[in-house]
C-alpha cells in the first residue's frame, strides 16, 4: 500500500495561512492610516501578528507603510517629558560618584586578594612538602 499524497493540503494550508497574514497587515495598515499615526515596520508586524521579516518581503506593503509615514507627521515629545539640563547634569554626577566609589571597591578589593594570596603563597612555603601518592 503506497502513502497516501498529501502534499496538496500541505500546499493550501500554507496558501491560506499566507494570505491572512497579508489580509492582517493590510488591515493593521488602514487602521494606522485611520488614526493619522506614524507607523513603523515593528508596530505594524505586532498589530498583524505577522513577523517583521515576512512583512519586509512583502514590498507593496513596506510601500504603503513608507507612503503614511510620509504623510503622518513626526512624533514630537512633548516639552513636559524631557529632562531639564539641571536634571541631566545631577544625573550625570550621582553616575560619576557611583563610579568613583565602585573604583575604590576594587581597589580595595583587589589589595585584600593581593594579601590573601601573598599569605597563600607564605603557608604554602612553611608547610612540609605533601608525599607523592605515586
Amino acid at each position: 500500500m503506497t502513502p497516501a499524497d498529501n502534499a496538496r493540503f500541505l500546499v493550501e494550508a500554507s496558501k491560506t495561512r499566507s494570505r491572512q497574514a497579508r489580509e492582517r497587515a493590510e488591515e493593521a495598515i488602514t487602521s494606522a492610516g485611520r488614526r493619522n499615526e506614524r507607523p513603523t515596520v515593528v508596530g505594524i508586524a505586532n498589530a498583524a501578528g505577522v513577523s517583521r521579516s515576512w512583512l519586509y518581503t512583502q514590498t507593496d506593503l513596506i510601500t504603503a507603510i513608507n507612503q503614511l509615514q510620509q504623510r503622518a507627521p513626526a512624533l514630537r515629545h512633548s516639552p513636559r517629558l524631557t529632562a531639564s539640563d539641571a536634571s541631566l547634569r545631577r544625573r550625570l554626577e550621582t553616575a560619576l560618584e557611583r563610579n568613583r566609589q565602585l573604583r575604590d571597591q576594587v581597589a580595595d578589593l583587589t589589595r585584600k586578594l593581593e594579601t590573601a594570596h601573598g599569605e597563600i603563597r607564605r603557608l604554602r612555603a612553611l608547610a612540609p612538602p605533601a608525599l607523592d601518592p605515586r
